[in-house]
């Protein structure tokens, strides 16, 4: 996804989140960014969250430390954020506007970078890294949705040559990140009905092509007879399946 294109698609969906899909997941990879996250921070820990989007996954699951702050390319996705936050409560957390790519946060400051669904530079996260600092990813990757992509021919990463979690492993490991782990994530996801599963996939980025020049990125117009045959070839229990493909990464600053 073009970074230009990112922005946009996130400032069209900045007052969403997935709770309205009312999906269930079943995890069957045994590797909980959260889990990990709580487990090597302290009270003392400095945490940067990276692609925070609403801010609701750092106000519900990141720990009570000495600072947080989130980022985000997306300007309606920070004011959801800073919204989510005066409701919280919580006076730790600070959201505001900045370009993974270009960061601009102090050099070995941070104890722990949180990279979630987003793009990275991790020549840059190292140096804002303290000594001894974790770095940890959570990403979609290439073969998520691969059936519904294969179904519409498309999708998010379908052309790449290069698993993304590869290329984002190899760019940890030259970057000069330590004691670096990949581990693909496997889940399976049910939706309740065809209108919840058909308005996820409207918002979500999965078959869409950002690599092309057609601008309409959200799938509001769905091919419904390749979308119903793949609703009646994926339905169990009543239930819409769609198999999720994510991929975690661990690594520490020397």
């Amino acid at each position: 996804m073009k970074q230009i294109e990112e922005k946009e698609y996130y400032e069209e969906i900045k007052d969403w989140d997935f709770s309205k899909f009312e999906i269930e997941s079943e995890v069957l990879t045994d590797w909980d960014l959260y889990e990990i996250l709580n487990g090597v921070a302290t009270k003392k820990s400095r945490i940067l969250d990276l692609g925070t989007g609403g801010g609701e996954k750092v106000l519900e699951y990141y720990p009570d430390c000495e600072e947080i702050l989130g980022t985000d390319l997306s300007e309606g996705m920070i004011e959801t954020a800073n919204r989510n936050l005066k409701e919280s409560g919580r006076s730790n957390i600070t959201f505001r506007l900045m370009d993974n790519l270009n960061m601009d946060v102090p050099d070995d400051y941070f104890d722990i970078v949180v990279a979630r669904h987003t793009p990275t530079d991790p020549k840059q996260i190292i140096k804002c890294l303290k000594k001894g600092g974790y770095l940890l990813i959570r990403g979609v990757d290439k073969d998520d949705c691969w059936s519904l992509k294969m179904a519409f021919g498309r999708g998010l990463a379908y052309d790449d040559s290069k698993p993304i979690s590869i290329i984002d492993y190899e760019n940890v490991l030259n970057a000069g990140f330590k004691d670096v782990e990949l581990v693909p994530i496997h889940e399976r996801e049910y939706f309740k009905n065809e209108y919840l599963f058909k308005a996820f996939l409207r918002k979500v980025p999965i078959i869409d092509d950002f690599s092309c020049d057609n601008k309409d990125y959200y799938s509001k117009d769905l091919d419904e007879e390749t979308l119903n045959h793949y609703i009646s070839e994926n339905t169990y229990n009543g239930k819409i399946r769609l198999l999720r493909r994510y991929y975690g990464i661990t690594a520490r600053k020397d």
